[in-house]
């Protein structure tokens, strides 16, 4: 957060919705059509780069030279990442995973979860799986720490503005759910529950990678492929929807361990400056 600027969560968060749910909405209807299904992804990348984009407006047309080299230096120093993170960096959600398959088990899972799973659970026109989720932990997080998250810092404590932040990034995938063949489409048609527990684990995993940002020194990289790996953990393993339901309990009680822990970072009223208008 730089005191010196005049942070405007609104006009960000509004403006990333608004671009976003247009391209998307666009997608959804375009993958539904036999002669655009093939080009849906078009409007799609632009749709995940809007945070970005829009970060980078704000930020270079700020005209504050410590706002632009602050987002410069979290992007690029890896100085910032702190070793002692590092086992809770690689192995949080890999772990998560392993824990919700065990408590799956009781509750009549399989076994088989533990297998390798044989492809990916979505499909996505030409771009390739990998290269989409590569794609979507880059485009968000440069723009979800880039700006987005600190304009909410700048009013709020660290709790309230996780929380803020977690809702609002659980609502921007929203339209994802009409999009033909993506995920959230898939999970939603599966059961309306399955789709709900999708946006429910958003909130967790927001507060947590927001957790992970500020203590790699609000690293932009950190948050990216912390990201990523969440990306991957939720693909590589045959787990079932059941499965993940389980995982967002394990995720829920692993962020209440994260408040308690720092409860004095998560209500510090002590970063607070000057109100954004």
């Amino acid at each position: 957060m730089i005191p010196n600027y005049n942070y405007k969560p609104g006009i960000y968060y509004l403006t990333t919705f608004i671009v976003t749910y247009i391209l998307w909405f666009s997608g959804a209807y375009a993958s539904f059509q036999d002669d655009l299904s093939g080009l849906y992804m078009l409007l799609m990348l632009p749709g995940l780069m809007a945070p970005f984009l829009i970060s980078l407006v704000m930020i270079f047309r700020s005209k504050n030279a410590d706002l632009k080299r602050d987002f410069v230096n979290r992007l690029t120093n890896i100085r910032l990442i702190q070793p002692k993170i590092l086992p809770i960096f690689f192995l949080l959600m890999p772990l998560s995973v392993v824990v919700s398959i065990l408590i799956s088990l009781f509750f009549g899972g399989s076994m088989s979860q533990f297998q390798l799973a044989e492809g990916f659970s979505f499909s996505t026109g030409f771009v390739p799986v990998l290269l989409l989720l590569l794609l979507a932990a880059g485009f968000e997080e440069l723009g979800w720490r880039g700006y987005a998250f600190d304009s909410l810092q700048s009013r709020h404590t660290y709790f309230k503005a996780s929380v803020i932040f977690s809702v609002l990034w659980s609502l921007w995938h929203f339209p994802l759910i009409f999009v033909n063949n993506s995920y959230q489409y898939e999970i939603f048609h599966e059961s309306f529950w399955y789709g709900l527990n999708f946006f429910v684990s958003i909130i967790p995993l927001g507060m947590i990678i927001s957790w992970i940002c500020i203590k790699n020194g609000k690293s932009i990289i950190a948050a990216i492929v912390f990201h990523f790996i969440v990306n991957m953990s939720q693909e590589i393993l045959d787990i079932t929807q059941n499965t993940k339901c389980i995982q967002t309990a394990v995720l829920l009680i692993v962020t209440i361990v994260l408040i308690l822990y720092d409860r004095e970072m998560f209500f510090s009223r002590a970063h607070l400056g000057k109100r954004s208008t």
